[in-house]
């Protein structure tokens, strides 16, 4: 049975001393999630957070990104092996923004897939169209591709391990959402495209969260689509109260 996870991601906000709070409010205000609480906080706040949320049962802590090399002479990287010291689990990898900021294509992904999973993280990997994509109707084939090129490579074992994030580009920090029939419609296509590559029971097993502007007044019309497991959230996770409703809103 797949899992129900909720992930935040702060990106590059909040201080330490803000994290702190923010981590705070969300355990006082979170009393017992139906699925997996994951927070992802920029590098600087791992340790601390991580110390934080680790008393409490269902909560868990996620990396934002990792490099794609073991170690080296990377000035400014942080390798996965660092990641996991510091008690993380999860780590994020091909969100759109690394895509398009920082020009990382689908072979550098798998690498980081590569090297998540051999540090014994599990990945949050993340597909998803442009608009000019969703506006011809390619939308399927070309997450199709970045799942081909990115994850298929993986044995079943280590594919089970992955958690899937579809993010339609056209709708992170846009205030544009899909709505609920066309995250629906792209998760289904996802799971027939696993299923296809790993079989039915793994496809049923894996979890694919929505990641797109989704946030405490839509949470719950996405989650209920049988294919939404629940969401990569970003601007709505530095709330503790509307992250809290929208962890509520799992199935």
């Amino acid at each position: 049975m797949r899992q129900q996870i909720v992930a935040g991601n702060w990106k590059m906000n909040k201080t330490l001393d803000e994290g702190i709070e923010l981590t705070k409010s969300i355990l006082e205000t979170v009393e017992k999630p139906r699925g997996l609480v994951v927070i992802a906080p920029p590098f600087t706040h791992l340790r601390d957070v991580g110390k934080m949320i680790k008393v409490r049962k269902h909560f868990h802590l996620a990396a934002q990104n990792c490099h794609h090399e073991q170690k080296g002479a990377y000035t400014g990287e942080v390798s996965a092996d660092m990641i996991a010291s510091c008690g993380a689990e999860f780590v994020i990898i091909g969100h759109s923004e690394r895509r398009q900021y920082f020009k990382e294509k689908n072979d550098v992904l798998a690498q980081k897939v590569n090297v998540a999973l051999a540090k014994g993280l599990r990945p949050i990997f993340c597909c998803g169209e442009p608009l000019h994509i969703r506006e011809v109707d390619t939308h399927v084939g070309y997450v199709a591709k970045q799942l081909k090129a990115s994850l298929f490579h993986l044995h079943e074992e280590d594919f089970r391990k992955v958690v899937i994030a579809y993010e339609p580009i056209w709708a992170i920090g846009t205030g544009r959402t899909a709505s609920s029939d066309q995250a629906q419609e792209m998760h289904h296509a996802i799971r027939v495209l696993v299923a296809k590559k790993y079989g039915k029971i793994v496809a049923n097993d894996t979890t694919i969260l929505y990641g797109g502007s989704c946030n405490a007044q839509n949470a719950s019309e996405l989650f209920a689509q049988p294919d939404v497991d629940g969401g990569l959230i970003g601007g709505a996770s530095l709330k503790a109260e509307d992250f809290a409703t929208i962890i509520a809103a799992l199935k």
